[in-house]
């Protein structure tokens, strides 16, 4: 099975720049993507309630394709991002949460507007996301990823783009602190193909997650990347893994929730 992590979508389309829920499985059925794990394109204006409501709606379109994420920015106050959390892991079932620094302009490991929100992740046992990149390096820097990793050691991480997605690189500081930090599982989206392999090799195909970053990147594009750098690199059992196996591990999927 093959698995995207990393894939937004938004209610109103925009041309060339955002999709919707038909668009993505148009996009899937061509690629040859059997699910993706999905949370909302930005921006959004003052609410972030609508666009985690349309997630929703997609997910129920069309269950066991889109894998619903929800998506919280403490700027529109602590408790409203709270109850919207509650919404989007037990009303909507989501798989989790992502937290976006760098889009929502915020520290990760803000400790009165990130760390409250981390924490009712935290309590419900399921996953939390983080955009981990260099476009905006030191509200998302790797070392405040690792921060949230050690004191929270309960919850599975997503770290979304492993440190890439602009200049300067931090994927080697990325795949550094996740050596020391079991629960940090690496996407591989928007990032070198030399950055994924070094991960790999690294810290094993147990730890990395292939992910596209669509609408922003081609789906089938990246695919063909992640193909061309995995054979004849990795066994087929660990190709398997880092196309799927991995995120069906942690989203814990085909088992009861």
């Amino acid at each position: 099975m093959i698995i995207d992590a990393d894939v937004h979508i938004a209610p109103r389309e925009e041309k060339g720049n955002s999709i919707g829920a038909d668009k993505l499985i148009d996009m899937m059925d061509k690629a040859g993507v059997d699910c993706s794990l999905t949370w909302l394109q930005p921006p959004y204006m003052r609410r972030v309630e609508p666009a985690n409501s349309y997630i929703y709606k997609a997910v129920c379109k069309y269950p066991g394709r889109i894998l619903g994420f929800g998506w919280a920015d403490p700027h529109l106050g602590i408790k409203q991002s709270i109850d919207e959390i509650k919404r989007c892991l037990y009303d909507y079932g989501f798989y989790g949460i992502k937290l976006n620094g760098a889009q929502n302009s915020y520290y990760i490991d803000d400790p009165q507007l990130s760390i409250p929100l981390i924490e009712e992740i935290a309590k419900s046992g399921k996953l939390l996301a983080f955009h981990v990149g260099a476009d905006s390096y030191d509200h998302t820097h790797p070392f405040r990823l690792a921060k949230i990793a050690e004191n929270y050691p309960e919850v599975q991480i997503l770290a979304v783009h492993m440190g890439g997605a602009g200049l300067p690189d931090l994927s080697s500081a990325v795949i550094e602190f996740a050596e020391r930090y079991s629960n940090i599982n690496l996407i591989g989206s928007n990032v070198g193909a030399k950055a994924v392999l070094k991960a790999i090799k690294t810290l094993g195909a147990e730890r990395v997650c292939f992910g596209s970053d669509t609408p922003f990147q081609l789906m089938h594009v990246e695919l063909a990347k992640y193909n061309a750098l995995l054979n004849d690199v990795v066994t087929l059992k660990e190709k398997k893994l880092i196309m799927g196996g991995n995120i069906m591990r942690l989203l814990k999927l085909g088992q009861k929730r």
